[in-house]
């Protein structure tokens, strides 16, 4: 019995790709044991939104080679989609699987332990097919991650992803449909629906079909078992009126949306081409304010892009506060090779990144208190995950259905799975507010 040892670089697709990756192997009576042991074969999937994404790919891949010179290194995923000449000329990779080739996973290595080499990258840009994969069980044990999605047809100045990932392509609705089924059948309570670019879920499916987002969360929300559903990050442009109000009429929809901003300022998003304005944003943010109460609205904002002005930066900054997030992801625009942007003029010294980040970063954290502060002395739903100590006492740390973090003090019974009802009596810290025992 051969055993594999893994370790999962980037976002929530990469991680359900490896989870179905895993379950395949463990099917096949492969072994899987921690990435720190000496293994037959270790498995990176990779990533590459950012050059510091690379160097950690290619900084695991080495590591894997070191841990065990005689093992089998397969790197898989979006870093060899992106630079296969580079990855396959590594002397630490043993074998290349990229994109849409993952659900090949077994019957490549096979192949390759048999002396036969299969095609493990395909021209990811020319390809129609959506890599259908299907889980049974998730590395987490309450929230179940569902693969909706791939590619993306945006082209942001900035980003490499469309060129890793390829054009948008939707997952059939009815196999959706069955991984939640079975997921919630097996005590999966809350399904978070992730991809690429969810919101052009549907949009290469053909006239026939008609599908579409919204389409398809009405029909996940009539699901046996299904008690949260939780959206992945949205385009602005798909949060009209009517996408809401679609929203709201659903009895498990998750009042947490992640609006992916950029920048708060129009110059900088023409530059980063974006196809939104601020306005549009906001627009999209008041409709998801009148169709919920108090709903969580979170988002991503770069500071520093290039040619970024302190005048720009000055009307993201307003617009930000404008809007009060719950949360916000800064980060410091990182130049990616191959990008428009990353030859853009007048880029921005990491300095005076640093020094706008800090900027946003407290606004982020007065915000995200005050939107916490709002939940004292109400009642609110948890669904717990996992016991934790904190300060010298345990705890049951769950969310609420906009994703706040809740505690409760641990006893005998189990919390784990369930979902409570209770009152928030105070914060336990600044990030976590304590319900009643």
């Amino acid at each position: 019995m051969k055993t594999v040892a893994y370790h999962n670089l980037g976002c929530k697709v990469n991680s359900y790709e490896m989870d179905a990756m895993i379950q395949a192997l463990r099917q096949k009576g492969y072994r899987i044991v921690p990435f720190e042991e000496k293994a037959d074969i270790y498995i990176v999937n990779t990533c590459t939104v950012t050059n510091i994404a690379d160097r950690k790919s290619r900084q695991m891949l080495h590591k894997a080679k070191k841990t065990n010179p005689e093992g089998i290194v397969v790197a898989v995923g979006c870093y060899v989609q992106s630079d296969a000449q580079a990855v396959e000329a590594d002397s630490a990779v043993d074998l290349l699987i990229g994109n849409n080739r993952k659900k090949n996973l077994v019957e490549i290595l096979e192949s390759y332990f048999e002396g036969v080499m299969q095609e493990s990258v395909i021209d990811i840009n020319h390809t129609s097919e959506y890599e259908e994969m299907q889980l049974t069980t998730t590395a987490e044990h309450t929230r179940a991650y569902i693969k909706i999605q791939d590619g993306c047809n945006q082209f942001c100045t900035y980003c490499m992803i469309p060129y890793a990932r390829g054009r948008v392509r939707s997952r059939r609705k009815q196999d959706v449909l069955r991984e939640i089924e079975g997921l919630a059948a097996a005590g999966y309570k809350e399904f978070v629906l992730t991809g690429i670019h969810i919101s052009s879920y549907g949009m290469d499916f053909k006239e026939d079909q008609e599908e579409n987002l919204l389409t398809l969360v009405q029909a996940i929300d009539t699901v046996k078992g299904v008690e949260r559903i939780r959206l992945g990050s949205l385009e602005p442009r798909i949060v009209t009126e009517a996408f809401t109000r679609g929203l709201a009429e659903l009895k498990h929809i998750c009042p947490h949306f992640h609006l992916s901003l950029q920048s708060g300022c129009e110059t900088v998003l023409k530059r980063m081409n974006r196809h939104y304005t601020p306005e549009q944003y906001l627009n999209g943010v008041e409709f998801l304010r009148r169709a919920f109460v108090h709903p969580a609205i979170t988002t991503d904002v770069i500071v520093g892009f290039p040619g970024e002005t302190e005048e720009e930066f000055a009307a993201g900054r307003q617009f930000v506060e404008t809007v009060g997030f719950y949360e916000m992801h800064i980060f410091k625009y990182s130049r990616r090779k191959g990008t428009k942007a990353a030859v853009m003029p007048m880029q921005v010294s990491e300095a005076e990144k640093t020094t706008r980040s800090g900027v946003l970063q407290s606004i982020e954290k007065r915000d995200s208190k005050d939107f916490r502060s709002y939940y004292l002395s109400k009642n609110v739903e948890v669904l717990f995950e996992e016991k934790k100590e904190i300060a010298g006492k345990e705890y049951w740390i769950g969310h609420t259905r906009e994703y706040v973090k809740v505690a409760v003090p641990a006893h005998e019974k189990t919390l784990e799975n369930q979902l409570v009802t209770g009152k928030i009596e105070g914060f336990l810290d600044d990030e976590i507010i304590i319900m009643q025992d």
